[in-house]
């Protein structure tokens, strides 16, 4: 089994930056891939961001794209969400995910393991 377990999330002023982690405990997986999503106040949980193992295949939700930044450390067994120039619609609990298997695209039933969730929240 695999625990994936978010921090970094609080509240964070309009153009501000706010720095998300995501810690793996549990089985490792040679070629797994790591993901961020979000769920905003009455809306369906979203695609944000994924990474390769390698870091050399790295997708963003359009509405992110150069401002929010995903990293990841396979020492540490972490991935990071730099997230920059915050907005109001930025708000939302954060959840990473893990793909056993590489996956890197949006579809949420294709991800294995899911985190329980960081709240962020962005003042206007």
């Amino acid at each position: 089994q695999v625990q994936l377990t978010e921090s970094g999330g609080g509240l964070a002023q309009a153009g501000g930056s706010l720095r998300l982690s995501c810690a793996a405990s549990g089985r490792t997986f040679s070629s797994d891939s790591k993901g961020w999503f979000r769920q905003g106040p009455g809306k369906e949980r979203e695609f944000v961001a994924a990474i390769s193992r390698s870091g050399g295949s790295i997708y963003y939700e359009d509405s992110v794209k150069g401002r929010f930044t995903i990293s990841r450390d396979n020492a540490k067994n972490t991935v990071y969400l730099q997230m920059n120039s915050l907005k109001p619609e930025d708000t939302a609990v954060y959840y990473c995910a893990l793909d056993r298997m590489g996956y890197t695209g949006p579809t949420e039933r294709e991800w294995d393991y899911w985190g329980q969730g960081t709240q962020v929240t962005v003042s206007s």
